[in-house]
Parts: C-alpha cells; sequence; structure tokens
C-alpha cells in the first residue's frame, strides 16, 4: 500500500506537538502546585486531609444472664464551630466566608435564634450565654471554637444540627461534631464494681469485667482517609473496623436487685461500714449476686471497691466449719464426741480462749455439733489443738485437700487469693498458739467468695466449682465461645464426712446461733462467723472493729443456691448471727417469691415442703386452684367442681393442704377470721348480714362472736391486718 508522505508526515507532527504541549500543560501545573500553592494545599491538608484515620469499633454490650443489657456504648458528642472558611480558590473562600459572617450578623437575627435554640435543648445555659459565646468565638476567628462544655448526646445533637446555620455542611457552615463512644449502665449501681468502667478520655477499660474480657469487647479499629470528591471533604474507609463481641454474664437483675436492697437496709439500721453479699448457683459455680457497699463521707452508701473477691481478712467463725472437717475426714474426731469448754474460758498456752458467752458461764461440756451450732471457740479449738497440736502440718494440708487455700484465679484483676500459712520444718513461722487460733479463723486470710467456694462446695456434694462471671461470648446474638463450669476438687472429702458436716451446719440453722437466717417454707444450711478485725496490727487499739457473717446454702435437702453475707461495722452488739442472717433469709425467701428456685411440679414432689398458705374462705376455689397447680392437698367433703362456692378453712400442715368445709348453720354467725376481705364480706352477705370493713389484709376480728344467732339485716363489723 502506497502512503503519501507529504500528506501524513505534517499530521503525525500537529498529534506530537499537541501532545507535547499538553505534558508541558500538566508539568507546569505540577510546577505551579508545588511551589506557588505549596503553603495553601499544607495548610489544607493540615486543616481537612487525614491519612490513616483510626474509626473506632463499636464496644460489645456486657449482657446479663437473661440477655438483658447491663453496659453497653452509645455515641455521645463535642460541638464546636469554625469561624474561618477554607478553599482553593480565593474568591470562593473570601465569598464563603462573607456569606459566614453575614449569617452570624445580629441584624439577620439568626444569632439569636441559634442561642434561644441551643438554650432550649440545654437549659442549663441561658439563650444570652450561648449568644455571647458565639460571638466570641467570631471576633476570635477560632477554627475549633467548642460551643458547648460537655459532652452530648446523639438525640441532642441531632436538635442542634436543625437550627439555623448548623443544619448546613461543616464545609459550608462551620459548625461539626466529634464523636465518643461512651459506656451506659441501664441498671444504674448495680453490681458496678463487677461490671467495671472505662476512662472517659481514652475509652480503655479501667477495672472489673470491662478490663478482664476488653480484647473481646473492644473489637479492632478500622483505618479511614479524607480526600475531596466532587468538591465535598469525605471520609473514605480503607479498612472497616470490626465490632467488639457481647460477653454473657451469669449476673440475675432481679437477684442483684433483690440482695443489694437486703444489704443496704441492714447497712443503715446497723450503720455498717463496709457490706458484702455474693450469691452464686450451686451447681455451675455462677455469681448470680454480688454486692460491695461501702459507707462514704455523706453518709451514703456506694460501690467503691469489690470487696467481695479483693478484701483478705481474717474470716472468722465461718472457717469452723472447714477446721471440723479436716478432723472428722482424718478420724481424729467424730460426730459422736464431746469437748469440755469450762466456764467459756480456757487458758492456752498463756493466751485466754474465750467463748461469745463466758460472761455468762459458758457452755460446759458440749458435743462436736454443738461446738459449731453455738460457735465456740473454746471447743473448736482444742479438738483442733488436742489432735494437730505435734504436727500442725497435717491439720494445714488438710485445709488445702479439701481446697481452703489454693488460688481461684478469677477473672477480675486485683483479685485476692487466699493466705493459708504452712509450718516451716524447723517452726521458724510457728508458734504454739497459732494452731488453736488458726482453727476459729484467725491466722488465715480469705477473700469472701473464697469462704462462699467451700460453703458451696458442701452444697454440691462435696464438688468444689470456681466461681464463674461469664457464660459465653456473643456476635450478633449468636454463640461464639462459652466458658464452661471449671471444677477444683472433684471432691473436697468423704462422704460420711460430707453428711456429718451437712447435718450439722442444718442444727445450726434450725436450733443453733443462724436461728435468723432461717426461712419458714423451706430449710437452710450456715455457719455464723463473728471476727475481730485487727487494727495497725493489734486487736486492742481504739474502738475495735468486726467483720460479721453468714456462709451458707438452700434448701438444705437439695441445695440450689449457696450465699454469703459479710458485713464490717465498728463497736458492738456484732452478730454473725443476729445481722447477716436476716440478709440471708431475705435474699433466700426474695429468690424463692420470684419463682427462681424450681416449678411448683418439683417442690410438691420434694421433701423440701414448699406448700403454700392459703386463706380461709371458697375453699372449692382454693381446691381448683391446688389441683392446677398440682399441690397435694385434702377436703373433708364430697362432690365435684361444680362452681358453687364451698366455704371453710385451709391449713398447711406441712406436707398438704387440708381444705375443711365450714357446717355452720345459715341461722349462725360464721367464723370468717383469717379469710380474705372479698370472701369474709360474700359470705357474711349471703346470709343477709350487713357489713363493715376496717382495715386491709384478712380478717382478725368479727364484732359478732361466730357460731352465736343473729337476726337478718344485722350489722357486722370486721377488723382486717396484713
Amino acid at each position: 500500500m502506497n502512503f503519501d508522505s507529504k500528506k501524513i508526515m505534517p499530521r503525525f507532527f500537529v498529534v506530537i506537538v499537541l501532545m507535547s504541549l499538553g505534558g508541558l500543560y500538566i508539568l507546569g501545573n505540577a510546577a505551579y502546585l508545588m511551589f506557588m500553592e505549596s503553603e495553601y494545599w499544607e495548610e489544607v491538608s493540615r486543616k481537612l486531609v487525614k491519612e490513616n484515620v483510626p474509626i473506632p469499633a463499636k464496644r460489645g454490650n456486657i449482657l446479663s444472664a437473661d440477655g438483658q443489657i447491663m453496659a453497653s456504648s452509645l455515641p455521645e458528642y463535642k460541638i464546636y464551630m469554625d469561624y474561618v472558611a477554607s478553599d482553593k480558590d480565593p474568591e470562593v473562600r473570601q465569598e464563603l466566608q462573607a456569606w459566614r459572617d453575614s449569617m452570624l450578623d445580629e441584624k439577620h437575627g439568626v444569632l439569636d435564634s441559634i442561642a434561644t435554640g441551643l438554650s432550649k435543648i440545654f437549659p442549663d445555659k441561658s439563650a444570652a450565654y450561648f449568644k455571647n459565646r458565639l460571638k466570641k468565638g467570631q471576633r476570635l476567628k477560632r477554627r475549633n471554637w467548642q460551643v458547648y462544655g460537655r459532652r452530648i448526646s446523639y438525640i441532642q445533637y441531632k436538635e442542634c444540627k436543625k437550627l439555623p446555620l448548623f443544619r448546613e455542611s461543616p464545609f459550608k457552615g462551620g459548625f461539626y461534631a466529634e464523636e465518643f463512644n461512651q459506656r451506659k449502665k441501664p441498671y444504674g449501681s448495680l453490681a458496678t464494681r463487677t461490671l467495671g468502667a472505662l476512662f472517659a478520655s481514652k475509652d480503655s477499660a479501667r477495672y472489673g469485667l470491662e478490663l478482664s474480657y476488653d480484647s473481646i469487647l473492644r473489637g479492632k479499629e478500622g483505618v479511614s482517609h479524607r480526600a475531596k470528591v466532587r468538591n465535598k471533604w469525605l471520609s473514605l474507609v480503607d479498612t472497616p473496623p470490626e465490632d467488639g463481641c457481647d460477653i454473657e454474664t451469669t449476673i440475675d437483675v432481679s437477684m442483684q436487685d433483690a440482695a443489694e436492697k437486703a444489704l443496704l437496709r441492714q447497712l443503715k439500721n446497723i450503720n455498717g461500714d463496709v457490706g458484702v453479699v455474693v450469691l452464686m448457683e450451686v451447681a455451675t459455680g455462677d455469681v448470680k449476686a454480688i454486692v460491695n457497699m461501702t459507707k462514704c463521707a455523706d453518709g451514703e452508701y456506694y460501690e467503691i471497691k469489690n470487696n467481695a473477691v479483693s478484701d483478705l481478712m481474717e474470716p472468722g467463725s465461718t472457717f469452723k466449719t472447714a477446721s471440723i472437717m479436716v478432723a472428722l475426714e482424718d478420724g481424729k474426731i467424730t460426730k459422736d464426741d464431746f469437748i469440755d469448754t469450762g466456764n467459756g474460758q480456757w487458758e492456752m498456752y498463756g493466751q485466754v480462749m474465750r467463748d461469745h458467752n463466758w460472761r455468762r458461764g459458758g457452755y460446759g461440756r458440749i458435743s462436736v455439733p454443738e461446738c459449731l451450732m453455738y460457735s465456740s471457740n473454746v471447743g473448736v479449738s482444742r479438738l483442733i489443738d488436742n489432735n494437730y497440736k505435734d504436727h500442725p502440718e497435717q491439720f494445714v494440708d488438710g485445709l488445702y485437700r479439701e481446697g481452703v487455700g489454693i488460688p481461684l484465679n478469677l477473672p477480675l484483676v486485683g483479685s485476692g487469693e487466699p493466705r493459708v500459712r504452712r509450718p516451716k520444718a524447723d517452726g521458724s513461722n510457728w508458734s504454739k498458739t497459732a494452731l488453736p487460733w488458726m482453727s476459729i479463723g484467725y491466722e488465715v486470710q480469705l477473700p469472701p467468695i473464697a469462704t462462699l467456694t467451700f460453703y458451696n462446695a458442701i452444697a454440691n456434694g462435696g464438688k468444689m466449682v470456681k466461681p464463674r462471671f461469664v457464660r459465653a461470648v456473643r456476635r450478633n446474638g449468636e454463640i461464639v465461645r462459652e466458658f464452661p463450669t471449671e471444677v477444683i476438687r472433684e471432691q473436697i472429702c468423704s462422704p460420711k464426712t460430707l453428711k456429718d458436716i451437712q447435718d450439722i451446719l442444718e442444727l445450726v440453722v434450725s436450733k443453733g446461733l443462724g436461728k435468723k437466717a432461717g426461712c419458714k417454707n423451706f430449710k437452710v444450711s450456715g455457719k455464723t462467723g463473728t471476727a475481730q478485725v485487727a487494727q495497725g496490727g493489734s486487736y486492742r487499739t481504739g474502738r475495735m472493729k468486726y467483720l460479721i457473717s453468714f456462709c451458707g446454702y438452700y434448701p438444705s435437702d437439695q441445695p440450689k443456691y449457696s450465699c454469703i453475707v459479710a458485713i464490717q461495722k465498728s463497736g458492738l452488739p456484732a452478730s454473725g448471727g443476729g445481722h447477716c442472717g436476716p440478709v440471708f433469709s431475705e435474699i433466700a425467701q426474695s429468690v424463692m417469691a420470684k419463682g427462681v428456685y424450681r416449678d411448683v411440679a418439683e417442690a410438691a414432689d420434694s421433701n423440701s415442703v414448699f406448700v403454700p398458705d392459703v386463706l380461709d374462705g371458697d375453699v372449692a376455689a382454693a381446691r381448683s386452684v391446688l389441683q392446677e397447680l398440682d399441690i397435694p392437698f385434702r377436703q373433708d367433703w364430697n362432690g365435684e367442681d361444680d362452681g358453687k362456692p364451698v366455704w371453710g378453712t385451709a391449713a398447711n400442715n406441712g406436707n398438704m393442704v387440708a381444705l375443711e368445709e365450714d357446717k355452720t348453720l345459715n341461722e349462725i354467725v360464721p367464723d370468717v377470721r383469717g379469710m380474705g376481705a372479698k370472701d369474709a364480706v360474700y359470705l357474711l352477705e349471703c346470709r343477709g348480714l350487713k357489713v363493715r370493713i376496717e382495715g386491709v389484709g384478712h380478717v382478725v376480728s368479727q364484732s359478732l362472736p361466730p357460731h352465736s344467732r343473729y337476726k337478718k339485716g344485722q350489722t357486722i363489723h370486721i377488723k382486717l391486718k396484713r
């Protein structure tokens, strides 16, 4: 093919020239940007362009045992105003600056509208305050002038964005916000020391589960950079953030609330200094409630420290159970043995051991169970000293064998580990008084949760499990990791020793010093504790301080929950059974009342005597309810449920409800005492009587004597009382 070079070459030349000119133009612009406008673009990059900007991940939630949110991250904002416009083009920049200044000119009224709107959103500041603050920032030409001094919520921020000028884009109007993730707790202070907290400025964990499970909760940060697209600065995501997972705790909100209220009430009644409650599920070791209250300078109680897991104190008489268990297991004593406690005082190696009732003559000769029932210092210390004084290391080995003194390794930073001293071979760290005083809870230090772990093992058939605070990790509602129950000791003692100890602990509550911890409808087992708190290494300086406690489990026959109540207080009286027992009882009954113990069918078939009290009145209606709930009952009248009322009495004989018909003749005044108001009024009015009521509750007295004759239309006054 022939080419006409005279025509082709000029065209190539033109193309080359155009391309060269284009290249020179690009190079010229690049040089102009690099040298002539370098200062401007450096300023823009400092103000607007950011590379490798971290994108915070959303922190995971902390959930209760039933999935309720106990701690969650919500956005909060700091709001600012930029009074200096920015743009590459000087004319555009001047035009934008002039518009922004004019909008803030008082003549337009926009400034007043903004100030008034801000005052409505933040009522603690007046419109005049906001107006003066906005004018001051404009006068100073600040780029990051804080409009309001504190962080605001998302709703407040959205309300601010509705105001004039503020509704514009940050590039145009100058209003912008800095976002923070703030940790919120819907249930306020409930279990706050266990849940933990974050540093407000750094968004990093401080203590509690927030710190222990921080790597799971915080997630992974993403990365972004700023770029201008179509004259708008945008944040472009390079690596998206990975939100944190949720952790499902073992805390039950209703149990936690009940435990806190019961403890606080008693602390205020006895002017306690520090109070602790830990409620644990026997089989799993799940901590269902944990309360730590400290009295502060204002006289109110707050959760300042997680005393339940961190306080290392001499436990006192709750430790006697472990001492007796060691001696029983080693065959040194039996449950049928007796020991002489004298008049409540006994000299031991130059020091006097005293029982709490030594001024009243002591207990004299008592049995091994009575040593725990009446918390005899002399009895327990003599039993242990008589059998282990020549080989104290055997006693300490026995304590470790049953799990007392071994580390729990709890997943809470700052948790204390038990301190049970072992005697050295040369005896350099041991004195003759060490063993008898250790046997009654001195010379050792345990956090309250360690004491509870031991008693929980007694309730759990001898199996010691580690206290569990977190059951699972969830992502988008799905379980991605579970934390199984950890067994510390498969068996802390032989079945015979365990049965002996269980029997004794039940006697402590039913017949001993722990009576106030008992409950009407189910049996409780446990041990009281009262110990002097050493101050400055001495027990005799200033006003005495005491650690009083009650640790136990319930129901005794089929244990479901174990609990410890410990209170530190100054001065007498100080009684573990008298002061901590009622708190234990109230918590136990609250758990039962909320239906968290067992279903009615299980209770009806058990030996725990879980039979409800039924008021007198329409016993036919009561029969229908008892049948539906499968609760055993007995009736003394014939007839099926035909819907007609049968008036009578109901009695709880411990194993079933006895329903008896009232066969009083119609012309005879019926006995309505013990009935509820509704049944009493209905029965009396059916017989032609006019009824006048006083009070609320059930009937305690009636003006017309039961079984007396009456006339129709006669008035009867009944008095009710709760």
